[in-house]
């Protein structure tokens, strides 16, 4: 039997990830990239144990493993005050198995690129339009001609023409109300303590890279579109006076070094992550505010997940494994970005009055409830890369419920259609904390009433047991709280953990 055919557009990240994982699968990959290079865009990058996890899958996790600093949980206010410091990086390593640890971005790149076969690459390749296929192939116009794929991975970006294409009537992306800095600087004498600093709609990051440099970011409320005559200039305008080392760090600058852009999300989420043969990836399928440090993350994981799919290499079944890979990927990915999306406008608050109570909300969740951090994150540093099994049932499964149990021992419910039966599957990334002392599951089944889309719940072991029926999308949280237990999860798309 020939080989199965994939196009990957774009050679970042996420597509470079897509190549490799496809490459490893026994496909034959073709990766268009428009420039004459593949050369990273920024300085440094945070990568939390879901994306080391997705980069194990490619073989390219533990070089850069090597290479890293460790990352420190801190915020500060302009003025150098800590609302909250951990050196967290121990704690995250022993509940997730790796803490967040800080490369620089060539480095990825270059761990990636590592895993492409020579010939893969296709540089200075521009794709011109995509036909998306179905039963038949789908065909790729590019600067060098024509291509037949099997598969195609759309891996370009936020401003995917692909998605375009694919999906005409989705307002696509919109202005997140803020511009993003990034430099690379230093080294700089004296301490440079990893930090996030929250001032009046204003945001600086400081995080050091192994042998000295040091990666900078900064955000700050703006129309679209603002720009300086010298962006270095407006970070000493904006940050100058802010406490050490910031200053430090921006006298130690070039303005060359620094890079500017308007941060942009979709309004809303796609659909679906496919149409046809074609898969969206990364920032064509989800992009999100920078400020949860998962746009990476989330796009080797989409990466990693298209890949385990394609180990089976049938092009008779692409369009069973992109129905897959949405069902995996569509609803977690949602809802990170509205995780990204809620952290960047707190740090938007410019008035004094909500400048005051978030620093202080901030600076009392530190002290008061201890390892609270990490159970905000657990849903997404949690992630495992899912068998092949489950993949296939998260497509199958139409109603997406909550289950709480032993947090060693989360319930799964399993999909299935008949009446009676249960029809949810708990993600196998998501561990439900317990209320002390309470010992339960809450399980949703079909009614077996005319009423589709209708459950109940039907047990509650050691908590108030319920039968009332819930119609998806309403007051679902109430009645988890009614049981003694969290509000984890939701029935439906819209999956809020």
């Amino acid at each position: 039997m020939a080989r199965a055919r994939a196009v990957v557009i774009g050679a970042g990240i996420g597509g470079l990830a897509a190549a490799a994982g496809l490459c490893a699968a026994g496909w034959e990959v073709t990766a268009c990239e428009r420039a004459a290079s593949v050369e990273p865009v920024g300085a440094g990058l945070a990568l939390a144990p879901n994306g080391l996890r997705a980069l194990d899958a490619f073989g390219a996790g533990d070089a850069l493993r090597k290479l890293a600093v460790t990352q420190e949980l801190g915020i500060r206010r302009a003025d150098g005050r800590w609302l909250t410091r951990s050196s967290s990086g121990r704690m995250i390593a022993d509940r997730f198995g790796d803490p967040v640890i800080v490369v620089p971005r060539a480095a990825v790149i270059d761990a990636l690129t590592a895993r492409v076969p020579a010939g893969v690459l296709s540089l200075a390749t521009e794709v011109t339009s995509v036909a998306p296929g179905g039963k038949a192939v789908a065909r790729v116009s590019t600067t060098a001609g024509e291509l037949e794929a099997d598969l195609v991975v759309a891996a370009d970006g936020i401003g995917s023409a692909t998605r375009t294409a694919l999906f005409p009537g989705h307002q696509g992306p919109r202005y997140a109300g803020i511009t993003a800095w990034r430099l690379l600087t230093g080294p700089v004498t004296g301490p440079v303590p990893m930090a996030e600093s929250w001032g009046r709609g204003t945001v600086f990051g400081v995080m050091p890279l192994a042998g000295g440099p040091v990666y900078c970011y900064a955000t700050a409320a703006a129309d679209p579109g603002t720009r300086a005559d010298d962006e270095l200039a407006e970070l000493v305008r904006l940050f100058g006076t802010w406490h050490e080392p910031i200053p430090r760090l921006l006298a130690a600058a070039a303005p060359r070094d620094v890079l500017r852009h308007d941060v942009a999300e979709l309004a809303a989420p796609l659909p679906s992550f496919h149409g046809g043969r074609v898969a969206l990836l990364g920032d064509a399928a989800h992009p999100m505010a920078p400020n949860l440090g998962q746009g990476a993350c989330q796009a080797l994981e989409d990466a990693a997940v298209l890949s385990l799919l394609a180990a089976v290499r049938d092009p008779d079944t692409v369009t069973v494994m992109l129905d897959r890979y949405t069902a995996a990927r569509l609803a977690r990915t949602t809802d990170v970005v509205r995780w990204s999306r809620r952290i960047a406008a707190m740090t938007t608050w410019s008035s004094p009055a909500a400048v005051a109570f978030r620093d202080t909300v901030t600076w009392l969740a530190g002290r008061l409830a201890a390892g609270a951090e990490l159970r905000a994150v657990a849903h997404v540093y949690g992630w495992q890369p899912p068998r092949p099994a489950e993949l296939g049932r998260q497509a199958d499964r139409r109603v997406t419920a909550v289950a709480a149990g032993a947090a060693k021992h989360p319930l799964c419910l399993r999909g299935a259609e008949a009446p009676g039966r249960v029809l949810a599957e708990q993600a196998a990334d998501h561990r439900p904390q317990q209320r002390p002392g309470m010992s339960g599951e809450l399980r949703f089944v079909r009614d077996g009433s005319a009423q589709a889309g209708r459950c109940v719940a039907v047990s509650v072991k050691g908590g108030v047991p319920l039968d009332r029926r819930v119609q998806q999308g309403t007051q679902r949280p109430q009645v988890l709280r009614r049981a003694g237990l969290p509000a984890v999860g939701s029935l439906g798309s819209d999956v809020r953990r």
